[in-house]
């Protein structure tokens, strides 16, 4: 669905906006490229059904990962959730999924290659940002709030584990009335990634997503420190 207030591509907010449909796998999206106009910052929104009528919207704001959304690495969940939070919008037939620029946390595709390498000598994801002189998460929602804004969006529904992106769009004048949680089964490769981001970054999994698991079990599953390569 086009929508009808973007018709004047330069906006009152600083935004200029094209979009077009996209047919996908999972149904056909208005794709929205918004740019700040001062920086050329771009981003992107994916747009089904009605989402300006008020009442609370199924949304997920996704940082571009390209090793996991294109490349299909398995040292993340990234991929996997990108596809789960198009789908979930698609069975509702009603959402939005923002799609940041916001590689690796933030920190761009170089350092977190370069984050990566220190992993492979026994860091964790977070140590690993903080040796390379960055927080553990750099990201930056304020513009994707502004983005919802525009859209007519004031209540959502969050598809995601992190608390932060709720505390986040809140204090930027979205209403979260509820999160939904977003769990991929992990796999031998990422069990340690996702279990330092349950413990030092405060990511929700639930109760037991991430305990006693069965890759526990094998020689690569991801505990003990020599394995902390297998992690982004």
């Amino acid at each position: 669905m086009i929508q009808p207030a973007f018709s004047d591509p330069v906006l009152r907010s600083g935004l200029r906006v094209a979009q077009a449909n996209l047919p996908t796998r999972y149904g056909t999206f208005t794709a929205m490229v918004f740019e700040e106009v001062a920086s050329g910052c771009q981003e992107t929104a994916l747009v089904m059904g009605d989402i300006n009528d008020g009442r609370p919207v199924l949304a997920r704001l996704h940082s571009e990962c390209l090793t996991g959304d294109v490349l299909g690495s398995l040292r993340c969940d990234c991929g996997p959730q990108l596809a789960a939070a198009l789908g979930a919008i698609a069975a509702e037939g009603r959402g939005v999924l923002l799609y940041l620029r916001q590689e690796g946390r933030g920190i761009g595709l170089y350092h977190k290659l370069q984050a990566y390498a220190l992993q492979e000598q026994g860091l964790d994801t977070v140590e690993a940002n903080e040796r390379l002189g960055f927080p553990a998460d750099l990201r930056d929602y304020r513009l994707a709030a502004r983005i919802l804004h525009l859209l007519g969006v004031r209540g959502i529904r969050l598809l995601t584990n992190n608390p932060k992106k709720l505390h986040s769009l809140e204090s930027a004048g979205i209403e979260v009335v509820g999160r939904v949680p977003l769990l991929i089964p992990p796999n031998a490769e990422n069990l340690f990634y996702l279990r330092t981001k349950q413990e030092k970054m405060g990511h929700l999994f639930g109760d037991g997503h991430l305990d006693d698991h069965p890759l526990d079990d094998l020689d690569d599953g991801g505990g003990p420190p020599a394995d902390r390569r297998r992690e982004t």
